[in-house]
């Protein structure tokens, strides 16, 4: 069962109103037209290409989630019904470490909504009992990494790819 397992709503520093719920595959076309209203360079730093369009291959895995070891949750403005953040939790299979991501529409960046999001799936990794939560940020997503490290996440180095950091939370 999901923290979230119908919609509820969840409201960002600025007052924006959010109805937050799980992804499912009917919200493909929606997740389509999010992923054309992020920057480019946000769409970039998500899937770690330079693609224009994200397409369905890319959003199947987004709303095609078990809604235990995965879960793609969405946010709505409650004010205009406008799809403005997708955040996922990937757990590995023993359900100690979850993998996180984030992504907020262009025009709702700093009103709250990263942060609210990460909330969301801090609440939902504790429910599901994870030691930690991790996530892989391109050096230059500043944003992201200074958001993350605001929120209690310790920043390493991944691997040997230079051009990547891996964000760690523990609880």
């Amino acid at each position: 069962m999901s923290m979230i397992a119908a919609e509820t709503t969840v409201v960002t520093r600025d007052s924006v109103h959010l109805a937050v719920r799980p992804a499912e595959p009917r919200d493909e076309a929606a997740l389509e037209d999010f992923f054309d209203n992020v920057s480019d360079d946000d769409r970039r730093f998500r899937f770690f290409s330079a693609q224009a369009h994200v397409g369905h291959d890319q959003i199947a895995p987004l709303v095609e989630v078990d809604h235990w070891q995965t879960e793609n949750f969405l946010a709505f403005d409650t004010a205009n019904g406008a799809l403005v953040a997708t955040a996922m939790l990937a757990c590995d299979t023993r359900m100690e470490v979850g993998e996180i991501a984030v992504s907020v529409r262009a025009d709702y960046k700093g009103r709250g909504v990263g942060w609210a999001m990460l909330d969301v799936l801090g609440g939902a990794a504790k429910e599901r009992g994870l030691k930690q939560v991790i996530a892989i940020e391109d050096r230059d997503n500043h944003a992201a990494i200074e958001l993350e490290r605001e929120r209690g996440f310790e920043p390493r180095p991944f691997n040997d790819d230079h051009g990547l950091v891996v964000l760690t939370k523990t609880f």
